[in-house]
């Protein structure tokens, strides 16, 4: 062979005689993927790859209702949390920018994590971590370490973050656009139930915000079942093992015509890619760090316009809902036209405009139009699940998915940690909300010229080569 090889040549039959009935040969198999299991059990795949896929499917959505709450539950009651552990304001903003800290962070972590273990066994980690994360964190007794177990809930969604379109582009390769819509509509009902769901819970459990932010453990635990048969990764495609760990696998070939039958094993890495070359990439990084820092910046300050508009507390929360509901549906429709374009900018500059023209509405209208401004501002939110789509498509294998979406997380998230910090401090010294809207418009901006670039048809890996 051309390629480098570790060859062992080892006689399974004598001289001269016939391939034994059971052998690879004889059921007309040339390459059994080195997947901890033998030729006979290799065999089996096809008949249990149903049954993988749904569960794939159940660990999915699952996994993505819960890569939200964690945050959106605390939001929910920090007011609560901080009197209870005695939190100075300046903590309790060190608070709010730890989300993308820790997502840049460990979700570099990732495609390395992935390559040793498989990506299966690192989202069933990672939701354990939520798991352990979520039932801990309310009890620490502390701010450290109230701030410390968060991390580790943190770390958990981080690497699922990353891991998600990767499982995507691997399982379903011929349907990224609607498992990327069901995982991307999944995680904005896990994040508008969570908003929505946690101050009634607490009071229902008695007004204990503990019992708030521990209940939401539950949904996590549920998401680590599926991932367990699948820890291995059975019934996955090759595909699934040529991206995470090189072309493996136990070759047999007559050598000489008629001599005794030769076992080879042959193990193929995947050429390293070199991420940062690709104009893509840092296009599609830009991108969802921008689109990430209008998303905090409506989650954390929204409510609060419109309060300081005259709109009461009840209404404005109901108001950020509905904003984040808006996901639900558009994160299922969005990436399913996504995939059928050849170029997504037109989407893009879609949402850019209706963003634009909600803080527009924000800064003229905040209560005259604040259903209509919501509505607006939800639709641009869903510029999330079309970078996720991007990643998807940006790429040709499942190696260079979880490259590329290593890189533009990570990096993104990075991007993303000063907007919401910034708008308090404008909004704090100007005593309104003129500048910061400015602010959040001048963002707007360059979120749609990057995401023109990033939605060209071209991939990664083409352009790291040149």
């Amino acid at each position: 062979m051309a390629c480098e090889e570790t060859r062992t040549l080892k006689s399974t039959t004598a001289p001269g005689s016939a391939i034994a009935p059971g052998s690879a040969i004889a059921r007309g198999s040339a390459i059994t993927r080195d997947s901890g299991v033998g030729p006979e059990e290799g065999a089996a795949v096809p008949a249990t790859r149903a049954w993988a896929v749904r569960l794939v499917v159940v660990g999915i959505v699952l996994s993505a209702l819960n890569l939200r709450p964690a945050i959106t539950s605390l939001g929910a009651l920090l007011e609560e949390v901080r009197d209870g552990l005695g939190m100075s304001g300046s903590m309790a903003g060190l608070l709010t920018s730890v989300p993308p800290l820790c997502f840049a962070v460990f979700g570099v972590m990732a495609p390395r994590l992935a390559r040793r273990f498989g990506a299966g066994a690192v989202v069933c980690a990672g939701m354990v971590a939520i798991t352990a994360g979520l039932l801990i964190r309310p009890y620490t007794g502390s701010t450290v370490g109230f701030l410390a177990v968060s991390a580790l809930t943190l770390m958990g969604i981080a690497v699922s973050n990353v891991l998600m379109p990767v499982i995507v582009k691997r399982w379903f390769p011929d349907r990224v656009g609607s498992m990327t819509g069901l995982y991307s509509m999944a995680l904005a009902l896990g994040t508008a139930a969570a908003a929505a769901v946690t101050v009634p819970v607490t009071e229902a459990l008695g007004g204990s915000w503990q019992s708030g932010l521990a209940v939401w453990a539950g949904l996590a635990a549920a998401a680590v079942l599926p991932w367990i048969p699948l820890v291995r990764d059975p019934g996955a495609a090759p595909a699934e093992r040529e991206a995470v760990q090189g072309v493996s696998g136990h070759v047999h070939a007559r050598v000489d015509g008629a001599g005794p039958v030769r076992q080879v094993h042959a193990r193929v890495e995947p050429p390293t890619l070199r991420i940062t070359r690709s104009r893509t990439a840092w296009a599609l990084a830009v991108f969802f760090g921008l689109q990430a820092t209008a998303a905090y910046i409506t989650m954390g300050w929204m409510a609060q316009i419109f309060r300081d508009a005259g709109v009461s507390a009840g209404t404005a929360g109901l108001l950020l809902a509905v904003t984040m509901v808006m996901g639900v549906p558009l994160a299922f429709v969005i990436p399913r036209v996504a995939t059928r374009l050849p170029h997504q900018g037109p989407i893009v500059i879609a949402l850019g405009a209706c963003g634009l023209a909600g803080y527009a509405g924000l800064y003229l209208a905040p209560a005259a139009g604040a259903w209509a401004w919501a509505v607006l501002l939800g639709v641009s939110n869903c510029a999330f699940p079309l970078a996720l789509t991007m990643v998807g498509m940006r790429a040709r294998t499942g190696a260079g998915v979880a490259q590329l979406s290593a890189f533009a997380q990570s990096t993104g998230y990075l991007i993303s940690i000063p907007g919401p910090l910034l708008v308090g401090v404008l909004y704090q010294h100007s005593g309104g909300w003129g500048l910061p809207i400015a602010l959040m418009v001048g963002l707007m901006v360059p979120q749609m010229a990057v995401g023109v670039l990033a939605g060209r048809d071209r991939t990664v890996e083409d352009e790291a080569a040149r």
